[in-house]
């Protein structure tokens, strides 16, 4: 019998506690690792099997383990999957390469790009790792609190080895989760990325009001945006029509437990970005990610009218209504002006 993967998941908050409960539930040997400074937690994951802070009211399985030991957690492990926010992304690398051991593929549940150098995340792990060592990012469209409430769900694994993304597809694939292969990279992590800009615009159009028909109309022209600057950095355009694109844009511009969509509701009905944040209490992706997305867009000579309004509305220099003005006076031209297929 073929001996089941060791597993790590760093990172305590809900996504890697969601994704560390799926794995110990379908019987993979499971260690989540977490911040010392959220050692009480951690300990009440371990011990009573519930994670209070983040996922308070679920049960977690009693065979997942945790620590705020890094050393201890990645001893054994087969497999390192990645689930911290994208600031804590490069951080976490450097602090598990030294631990790693040999034969240990990394991979990661993080979505995003590098703050300030806005490279994407497979290419801040080859830097740091290394290029003998297996990557994959997991990707598509997924509520932490539904995946650990073992509600249906589908995702994607995309990396450069395929033997290992096969391996990262095992380990989550099961009766209630389906999980997918690829090896775009740049395509996946970008729409995991720019969707979560473009959800603000559809939180912004819902909290203004504006109906269901600027809603579909936002979400569809938003993901036009995403095709052509993914076609612009060698992406592949099936990509972001799957799981990893549409799939995560449609969830997260509609769905109301998105972080990045509360966000967008909070600025249409006329709240500020500092209380908006206030409120949701967690990090909100879009506000780095929408500079990352606009310098790529400059740097390729790429139009994005939507994410440029969320960009600028995000940095307070126009207001929600006069984001909305400036898209629709745009000029009237083709649906697709260049091939994407």
């Amino acid at each position: 019998m073929t001996k089941r993967p060791r597993v790590a998941v760093l990172g305590a908050g809900s996504w890697g506690t969601a994704l560390a409960a799926l794995i110990a539930r379908h019987q993979f040997p499971t260690v989540l690792w977490g911040w010392e400074k959220d050692a009480q937690n951690i300990a009440g994951i371990d011990g009573r099997h519930e994670n209070a802070r983040y996922l308070p009211g679920i049960a977690l399985p009693p065979e997942l383990r945790a620590t705020t030991d890094l050393a201890a957690a990645l001893a054994d492990a087969d497999l390192v999957l990645v689930a911290v926010p994208s600031h804590a992304f490069a951080e976490t690398l450097r602090a598990l390469a030294p631990l790693r051991r040999a034969d240990a593929g990394v991979c990661w549940a993080t979505k995003g790009f590098e703050p300030g150098s806005g490279r994407f995340l497979h290419e801040v792990a080859a830097e740091v790792l290394g290029p003998d060592v297996p990557l994959a990012v997991v990707t598509g469209p997924s509520f932490a609190k539904e995946v650990a409430a073992g509600l249906p769900t589908a995702l994607t694994v995309h990396g450069d080895h395929a033997e290992f993304a096969e391996q990262v597809a095992e380990v989550l694939h099961g009766p209630a989760f389906r999980a997918y292969t690829g090896d775009d990279m740049c395509g996946a992590e970008l729409g995991g990325a720019m969707k979560n800009v473009l959800a603000v615009a559809t939180g912004v159009a819902d909290g203004m009001e504006l109906g269901l028909n600027a809603r579909a109309g936002l979400i569809t022209r938003g993901l036009n945006e995403m095709l052509r600057l993914n076609v612009a950095l060698g992406g592949r355009p099936e990509t972001l029509i799957g799981l990893a694109g549409l799939g995560d844009l449609v969830l997260t511009s509609t769905g109301d437990l998105s972080r990045n969509r509360r966000l967008g509701l909070a600025l249409g009905r006329g709240q500020s970005i500092e209380e908006a944040v206030r409120e949701i209490g967690q990090v909100v992706e879009s506000l780095q990610t929408a500079n990352e997305v606009m310098r790529l867009a400059g740097r390729h000579g790429i139009e994005l009218p939507i994410a440029s309004a969320v960009h600028d509305v995000l940095h307070g220099d126009i207001t929600p209504a006069e984001g909305l003005a400036r898209l629709m006076a745009r000029e009237r031209k083709a649906e697709y002006t260049s091939q994407l297929f």
